[in-house]
């Protein structure tokens, strides 16, 4: 294991709650053409079947007891992970872990370097959505931390999202590799729909102002994705049409014929969904927001996520403007083909090889 085109024994952890799931299996689709082995190590609310056989076409699936971070009631939730992961290391003769949260590194008693991506992170998610974390939450600034400096890398799919971790936790060995879509980049047929998805139990998707919004559109507006979270969390639309849970095809389908996508989110370290609804040519309205404008700048049109009649707004300027539709979608478009799961393994690929390099280093001089 000498260097990004070695062949490895990769362990990546998912979990089935967000957009991990769909980020793991598209890179590491990619990096078995490359001569990767991959096993998978999950945690949180199980998969559906559906995802358990899709695992199974590209690795190894185990899963784990332990929560996700964000899901547990304190740091002893988390305390079985390196125990965990450190038999499931020498089960599988694994070469390198992928973290997909930067907690799970805190407190690993391996050999193995680790590469952490940090997808989201609770203190982060509260200073953009609520303003401060509150006190029962603060423990997570520490296991961050910890995870964050254990880490032989770490990744950021945002240069903005890396800003805010070296906001939160003065971490500054942050790598940006952007996430990718597998979606064929074209134009599809379009229909006079709004489309929008995401976890909308998730206050940080601000599902609410586009209900608002919704009220005042000229054209019907169609949400997707789960209201009810695996808290207990939950929320309710009087205007929009909901369709709860889809699979990733179906929505994929719809997306792919609304002629308008929007994404109201206030706390975005990337936005996979606005790339796939890029990918299909869709006009996109999207909140103002750092990584928004760091991502998407001139290919979109931007709202304050904080006010329901702006957004209504540009959904109607969009209605009754093809023209503006069809610039928009073209632009999205052609940004889009810059997010490729290509680009995004071989870069992966050279910080694996980093990491594998310095952990050998490490060994050699112990």
């Amino acid at each position: 294991m000498t260097g990004p085109a070695s062949t490895a024994r990769l362990i990546m952890t998912v979990d089935a709650v967000g957009g991990v799931w769909r980020y793991a299996m598209d890179l590491t689709r990619e990096l078995t053409r490359a001569g990767f082995s991959i096993a998978f190590a999950g945690l949180g609310p199980k998969p559906s079947l559906a995802l358990l056989e899709e695992a199974a076409s590209i690795g190894t699936l185990h899963w784990l007891d332990t929560p996700l971070d964000w899901m547990a009631t304190g740091p002893d939730d988390l305390s079985r992970l390196p125990d965990e992961l450190g038999r499931l290391i020498e089960e599988e003769k694994a070469d390198l872990l992928h973290l997909n949260l930067p907690s799970q590194a805190a407190g690993l008693r391996i050999d193995l370097p680790v590469v952490t991506v940090s997808h989201s992170c609770p203190v982060t998610w509260f200073k953009a959505v609520r303003g401060e974390i509150p006190d029962d939450w603060r423990w997570h600034e520490e296991i961050n931390r910890a995870g964050l400096q254990q880490s032989d890398a770490v990744v950021s799919p945002s240069a903005s999202h890396a800003n805010a971790l070296i906001s939160a936790y003065g971490e500054r060995k942050i790598s940006v590799v952007p996430n990718a879509s597998a979606l064929p980049p074209r134009r599809y047929g379009k229909r006079d729909m709004v489309f929008a998805a995401g976890r909308w139990w998730d206050d940080g998707k601000n599902g609410a102002v586009l209900d608002a919004a919704a009220a005042a559109s000229l054209w019907p507006v169609t949400m997707v994705g789960p209201t009810e979270g695996p808290n207990g969390e939950s929320v309710a639309f009087a205007h929009a049409e909901t369709r709860g849970s889809l699979s990733h095809q179906e929505t994929m389908a719809l997306m792919q014929e609304a002629g308008v996508f929007v994404s109201p989110s206030l706390y975005e370290p990337f936005g996979l969904v606005a790339l796939e609804a890029a990918r299909s040519g869709a006009a996109m309205i999207l909140s103002d927001i750092p990584t928004y404008r760091e991502l998407w700048n001139d290919a979109a049109l931007f709202f304050d996520p904080r006010d329901p009649e702006a957004l209504a707004r540009a959904i109607n300027r969009l209605t009754v403007d093809p023209a503006l539709r069809e610039t928009l979608g073209a632009e999205a478009l052609e940004r889009s083909r810059a997010f490729t799961v290509e680009r995004q393994a071989a870069a992966m690929m050279v910080i694996y090889g980093q990491a594998l390099a310095r952990a050998g280093r490490r060994q050699a001089a112990e």
